[in-house]
């Protein structure tokens, strides 16, 4: 399989994941692609503290984990989707589940795809590196409002 090269165009990501070892895995992974400023939270609430805090970057991408307390990643996904300012970021479901539900769901709230997380380190930074090159070089900030 040919992976596109990583994007050269400094963007900045939100990451939306409770578990430590898989944040370092993905920080891991989004280091030296053009990721100028990752900011990571532990659930939705945060996530959306942080997307609503005008001090903070707006993301161009947000890489988001279904499976965490207080608010899950669909509940997440579900208010940032409908909500004008928000809906444009590019939400990348990266996730342990590969349950129909959780996949139809993801989709049917307007996630931009939909990853399982990978066994080894290899495919997963395969994924990320097609996830860069598609959404990451095609998207478009708009102006924070």
């Amino acid at each position: 399989m040919t992976v596109p090269p990583a994007t050269t165009r400094p963007h900045d990501v939100l990451l939306v994941e409770d578990d430590i070892a898989d944040a370092m895995l993905i920080q891991d992974a989004l280091t030296g692609r053009g990721t100028r400023n990752l900011a990571q939270v532990t659930d939705g609430v945060e996530a959306l503290e942080y997307l609503r805090e005008p001090a903070n970057p707006r993301p161009d991408l947000i890489v988001l984990d279904l499976n965490m307390p207080r608010m899950n990643g669909r509940e997440f996904l579900a208010v940032v989707k409908e909500d004008a300012d928000l809906r444009t970021i590019p939400v990348v479901v990266l996730t342990t589940s590969a349950a129909p539900d959780d996949v139809s769901g993801a989709y049917s709230h307007h996630a931009n795809a939909y990853v399982t997380k990978p066994v080894n380190l290899e495919e997963f930074e395969e994924a990320v590196r097609s996830i860069d090159t598609f959404y990451l070089d095609i998207a478009v900030k708009p102006p924070r409002p």
